[in-house]
This record gives C-alpha cells, sequence and structure tokens, in this order.
C-alpha cells in the first residue's frame, strides 16, 4: 500500500530536521516561543508519532529539531510495545490523524543489554518490573543467540537493537485492527529506525517505502 503524501512529507521532515541536528546547525527558537505555546493552548496537531526508549540521551524533539505541538512522543524503557503504547498510538492517529509513527531505537540499549545478560544467565535480581521489560524484548532476539554473533557481543547488541525495532513496529502494524485498517488504507505509515549515540545520525531501516527511501 502507498502511503499518504502526507506521511512521506512527515519523514522528510523528520530527515531534514536530523540532518540539522548532526549539522550542528539547529532550527531558531521560534518553534518553542511563548507566542507558539499560546497557539498550542486550545489543541495540537503532531505531524508525526515517535515510539521511543526512555534513554536520557535520545530525546525526540532535539534530535529531530522540533518544536512545541510537533511531535506525539511515547517513550518506555526498549521502545517495547504494550497495550497502553497500542493505545497511545491509537489515540493520536485517530484524534489528530497523525500520518506517520516511527519506532526509534538506539545504540548500545541498556534493555537490549540487560535481556541479552539475562538470557545468558538466568536468575538475575532485575526486579519484576524490569524484568517485564527484558520478557517484551526476549522474542525478537533470542533467535539471534543460535547464531555467529553470539561471540560479537557488539555486533549482537546491534542487531538485536534492530531485530527489537522490527517487532514493535509489527506488533503496532498488526497489533490493532485500527491501525491495521488506517495502514491499508494509505492513511498511516509505520517505520523503524536507530539513532547513533555516537554520530547522532537516525538510520530509517524498516518499513520504507520506496518513493522516500
Amino acid at each position: 500500500m502507498i502511503p499518504c503524501q502526507e506521511a512521506v512529507e512527515a519523514l522528510g521532515r523528520l530527515k531534514e530536521g536530523n540532518r540539522r541536528f548532526v549539522d550542528d546547525n539547529v532550527a531558531n527558537q521560534a518553534p518553542i516561543s511563548h507566542a507558539r505555546r499560546s497557539e498550542l493552548v486550545n489543541g495540537q496537531a503532531p505531524f508525526a508519532i515517535i515510539l521511543g526508549c526512555s534513554d536520557s540521551r535520545v530525546p525526540a524533539e532535539i534530535i529531530f529539531d522540533q518544536g512545541l505541538g510537533d511531535l506525539f512522543v511515547i517513550r518506555i524503557a526498549g521502545n517495547i510495545v504494550a497495550p497502553s503504547q497500542i493505545g497511545s498510538v491509537e489515540f493520536a492517529a485517530e484524534r489528530f490523524g497523525t500520518p506517520l509513527v516511527v519506532v526509534l531505537g538506539h545504540s548500545s540499549c541498556g534493555a537490549i543489554t540487560a535481556t541479552l545478560e539475562e538470557m545468558r544467565a538466568p536468575g538475575s535480581s532485575q526486579s519484576r518490573h524490569v524484568h517485564s521489560i527484558v520478557e517484551r524484548v526476549r522474542p525478537s532476539v533470542e533467535a539471534l543467540l543460535a547464531t555467529d554473533l553470539k561471540n560479537d557481543h557488539d555486533a549482537l547488541v546491534h542487531h538485536a537493537v534492530r531485530a527489537n525495532v522490527r517487532a514493535s513496529a509489527n506488533q503496532l502494524r498488526h497489533g490493532s485492527d485500527m491501525l491495521e485498517q488506517r495502514i491499508q488504507q494509505g492513511r498511516l505509515l509505520v517505520v523503524g529506525a536507530e539513532y547513533s549515540l555516537e554520530t547522532g545520525i537516525v538510520e530509517f531501516f524498516d518499513g520504507m517505502p520506496a518513493m522516500s527511501a
């Protein structure tokens, strides 16, 4: 299904904003000014939904150089998908007509490394709440431990981060009748991306429409 032009344009805005961030050439402060805040008192129209990790080094508005009212951001350790995250995406997609969802993982993700550590040495001292996050990440990465990647920690984490992003994106695409319908109608695009802590670059790699690759 070809996504709507609005989704493609939203993706372009994110790419351009990240390019400014990487180049240390961010836009002026108008998007976060008092005037902009006043404009948003009675409503909002975010152009993209970002489901990202809670890591303090990956604030979506900053790495995409966006301002108040531009992004509907959902953050949770490991950018996992649970019912509350699906509901949040549904809310924004339906209420605001936001056409784009980005599942945003990042390099050296702590939730990913914690999952890999638990799988290699079960019975660690994680709390039951942290364990619940690990259990949501586990299905997307456990197959990697049966490959040669298990002998290369950095490569293993890199592939695990991306596998987890793909799994979360697929859960959004197929875990909600409402979201799936909007996707089939070309009204919603769900893509996966990874942010590099080292370079600041966001690489979009999952679910990308050919026209914007």
